[in-house]
């Protein structure tokens, strides 16, 4: 049975001690939970490089913890609060490095969420290991996981394969370090923020995970990336900062992010969204006839449509009748078979898989294609 679930005011930054703000925050209100947590990199003096001057890296107070222990119960209190704000079918990343993504992920286990994958993100240019006694740190791992093990969680599988030429997206991510234009800088030229994620990357996380019109939140929201993308993508979101200096710097710059004009373009649905179109209904409108011969994309296989929708074929394998996924593994041997992306009609020109005419009968009835 699904919570009541409180109203929250959306768009904005909450300034404050993070584990205190989400005590706060309505349970159940929040679609997806983007963190960039605190990496306790236990640095005990600042780094040099082989010149001598200074690597600008991560020595702020907000980074520093006594020792494990102390830095175990921070990440179990703030994902405990995350997983209170969480949608029961909502889902939460974490990024962090070898410091503490460890120790993190066995916290959000015993909490009770369910990992879905590790990503790894490569960084195309990492900082070179200066002192040349271990690997060049080159990536840093994302966990993502679902509130739990039953979650039906949102994942727009098509849109990844999409941005991925059509392929199946892969866990390992190659993004550079935010550098150049995107990096933020203070009024003496320095960085912003010692850890500034790249947009691309959590455009990704933003993607994959949500849809437009979900809510975001962001606990260690600095100078808010996650905002930024988030009001690109036409989501909603919630930061949470305990820097006053971050918070307004993240505040001029989510203020200055122009959101899509059209809404509709930032749709994409996942299969489970999209209405099912048996193939029968293209045999039914004219979109193919009864008689009609598809063949596959090498011409090697071809079975005929008949009138109520399923296809007969023979070959050396023998006499095959049924829908186009069971007649198109039949006819090769193989146990399962997409049939709209087997299956191919003539045109004029050229053979067109017959999914081209399942997405013109989806516009058709007013529901963008995928």
């Amino acid at each position: 049975m699904s919570r009541t679930v409180q109203t929250i005011e959306p768009n904005r930054i909450l300034v404050g001690d993070c584990k205190e703000l989400l005590s706060a925050l309505p349970s159940g209100s929040v679609d997806m939970v983007f963190a960039d947590p605190p990496y306790n990199l236990q640095l005990g003096s600042g780094l040099l490089r082989p010149n001598m001057s200074r690597v600008d890296g991560v020595e702020d107070d907000w980074d520093k913890f006594a020792d494990f222990a102390e830095y175990d119960r921070f990440t179990r209190d703030w994902l405990a609060g995350c997983r209170n704000a969480l949608k029961d079918d909502g889902t939460l990343w974490v990024i962090g490095s070898y410091h503490n993504i460890f120790r993190v992920g066995a916290i959000l286990q015993d909490l009770g969420y369910w990992i879905l994958n590790d990503v790894i993100w490569r960084k195309i240019n990492p900082m070179p290991n200066f002192r040349g006694r271990r690997f060049t740190n080159a990536h840093e791992t994302l966990i993502w996981a679902a509130k739990s093990k039953d979650a039906k969680y949102h994942f727009a599988y098509e849109a990844m394969k999409n941005l991925n030429d059509d392929l199946q997206m892969r866990s390992d991510w190659l993004f550079p370090l935010c550098t150049g234009s995107e990096r933020l800088k203070d009024a003496d030229g320095n960085k912003a923020h010692p850890t500034q994620k790249p947009e691309a990357l959590l455009y990704r996380v933003v993607m994959a995970s949500t849809g437009p019109g979900d809510l975001i939140l962001d606990p260690f929201f600095g100078t808010g990336t996650t905002g930024a993308v988030a009001k690109r993508l036409g989501r909603r979101w919630i930061g949470l900062e305990r820097e006053h200096a971050y918070a307004e710097i993240a505040s001029r710059r989510i203020a200055a992010v122009q959101e899509a004009p059209d809404k509709e373009l930032l749709y994409a649905p996942t299969r489970r969204q999209a209405p099912r179109v048996p193939f029968g209904w293209l045999v039914e409108r004219g979109l193919l006839d009864p008689g009609t011969v598809l063949t596959d994309l090498r011409r090697r296989h071809t079975a005929r449509v008949r009138a109520d929708g399923t296809l007969i074929a023979t070959n050396h394998l023998g006499d095959h009748a049924g829908s186009i996924h069971q007649v198109g593994a039949a006819v090769q041997g193989l146990p399962a078979c997409n049939g709209w992306t087997f299956w191919h009609f003539e045109t004029q020109d050229d053979i067109r898989p017959i999914d081209l005419l399942r997405q013109k009968l989806l516009r058709e009835m007013g529901t963008p294609a995928h």
